[in-house]
């Protein structure tokens, strides 16, 4: 089997690469309009809810309708997953992890109807979609090996000759409740469920509301994977309920959750309560945002600065939980690399992503416009507003790359996550006063410092507290196998999607040991 290697990224100066785009978009326009089942147990289940599925760019263009499930069609679905979870867990590693391979296959031969479907509803534009079909390849291809690597790991404990044969070995937990994100839907989603899978758990899925549509095709690609019925059961449905009653279910065995602080603040609490007939402790993946610094030193490239930061803000619109919401810049280099940042800014295009040169595209939804909004007027009365601020909601949820600088680092803009196209800017006199700011926060997800000073560089390495640090380029764009990802503090559990022992997480280790 070859070694792991990251999914190449589309070359859209290749005019054939355009035009597979736009055959993809043709593609998933003829099936919008169209209404979507639960699946559980390999089942189609229908309700008498449904939820419409909208394009952010467009209010009026309806993606799909998808049926929501309720506690009475959800706990059917816990039931097919504890039968199957009883022989899925005794299929060999090697198996589960073909069906992931194989998956791999089909996303490849898909690609460019996912990236579609995302552009349409997630509002992604082409290059960020492109790249979360391709991070949702790599998970399938990095947990594959490394779910075979642990099993063959598990023969390495030792024995002693003539007393004892001793073996070690990690088995699956059981039902997971995976709960995932709308801003990768693909990706993530990906990762969080095929990482349970190839464990040899159960799943019962979530997906965010806005992008169910986008899950609904990912469990066709594992159907077509071979993945047994009742593996994982598709279960959207109304968070508040089916998210909290599948966090509280004393037969969930683990919780896997992607979004807000506050969401994931909840999961935990609820988590942590022994329910009746619970027997175990549940255990919670989560990652749950960050408010991101990129550090600017006083020796630093202005125009390596000014670009990283112009793209860790404002790709996806914000929409990231990496985004540079925050830049951080030595006084010795500030009015320089603002006034590029400010150009950079407002030579972006902003619009709706089916145009490739639209580099930014709607956010999520209506409450997403309001949120963003409300931060910007809030921006306007801490700081100085250096270019953006406007927005416009008549067909979509457009919002305007802002950037506000002259912030206080203990202001709420410089503070609070916003989630959206916002940054803000302030000016520090030193490089340790530049990390203070930078760990002024109670996230702690990424950061990036642009510098060339070495020891500058080497004290931000044991220093600046974020899970994944980067040294001159951008804070966002993390490589499954190359920079494992998971933040400190309250952007999570630091779990390390993508890394070695992300895996382990969904297992629990046994040791035998028998006398000869």
């Amino acid at each position: 089997m070859y070694s792991y290697q990251t999914e190449p990224l589309t070359d859209f100066t290749n005019p054939e690469n355009v035009q597979k785009y736009k055959d993809a978009l043709a593609l998933v326009e003829g099936y919008m309009g169209e209404t979507y089942p639960l699946i559980i147990n390999g089942e189609h289940v229908v309700t008498d809810d449904l939820y419409t599925s909208y394009n952010p760019a467009n209010h009026n263009e309806i993606i799909g309708y998808v049926h929501q499930a309720n506690e009475a069609v959800a706990e059917i679905a816990m039931e097919a997953a504890l039968k199957t979870f009883e022989t899925w867990k005794k299929v060999p590693a090697k198996v589960r992890a073909d069906v992931l391979f194989k998956a791999a296959a089909i996303l490849r031969r898909r690609r460019f109807e996912f990236n579609a479907l995302m552009t349409k509803e997630a509002g992604k534009p082409w290059i960020e979609a492109d790249a979360d079909t391709a991070e949702a390849i790599d998970f399938l291809e990095y947990y594959g090996r490394q779910m075979i690597a642990i099993e063959e790991a598990d023969k390495q404990v030792l024995s002693r000759r003539n007393v004892e044969r001793n073996e070690f070995m990690y088995i699956p937990l059981g039902v997971a409740a995976v709960i995932t994100p709308w801003n990768f839907p693909t990706a993530i989603l990906t990762g969080m469920t095929s990482a349970a899978v190839v464990a040899g758990n159960t799943v019962l899925l979530k997906p965010a509301i806005t992008t169910q549509v986008i899950a609904y095709k990912f469990m066709e690609v594992l159907h077509e994977a071979g993945l047994p019925d009742g593996v994982v059961n598709f279960i959207p449905g109304d968070g508040p309920e089916i998210g909290e009653w599948m966090v509280q279910h004393p037969q969930t065995r683990f919780v896997s959750f992607t979004g807000s602080k506050a969401v994931g603040q909840i999961i935990n609490l609820n988590a942590a309560k022994i329910q009746k007939g619970q027997k175990w402790l549940k255990r919670v993946i989560a990652e749950m945002g960050g408010k991101d610094a990129m550090l600017v030193d006083g020796d630093a490239d202005t125009e390596l600065a000014a670009e990283s930061i112009v793209k860790a803000a404002f790709g996806f619109s914000g929409q990231k939980c990496s985004a540079c919401s925050r830049a951080i810049i030595h006084q010795d280099v500030y009015d320089e690399v603002v006034a590029k940042i400010k150009e950079k800014t407002e030579a972006l295009r902003v619009g709706d992503p089916r145009d490739f040169d639209n580099f930014m595209g709607p956010l999520n939804d209506e409450k997403a416009f309001e949120k963003v909004t409300s931060y910007i007027e809030i921006g306007r009365q801490e700081g100085t507003l250096l270019t953006g601020g406007t927005s416009r909601k008549d067909v979509g949820w457009f919002v305007d790359p802002t950037v506000i600088i002259d912030c206080d680092p203990e202001s709420r803009i410089m503070q609070e996550e916003v989630f959206g196209p916002v940054l803000a800017v302030t000016k520090v006199s030193s490089f340790q006063e530049g990390l203070d700011v930078a760990n002024n926060t109670e996230y702690g997800l990424t950061g990036a410092v642009i510098s060339n000073n070495r020891m500058h560089l080497e004290q931000a390495r044991h220093e600046f507290h974020v899970g994944n640090l980067y040294f001159n380029r951008k804070c966002t764009g993390a490589i499954v196998g190359y920079q494992p990802f998971g933040g400190f503090n309250m952007s999570g559990t630091d779990s390390k999607a993508g890394g070695p022992d992300y895996l382990l997480l969904h297992m629990q280790a046994k040791s035998i040991s028998e006398w000869l």
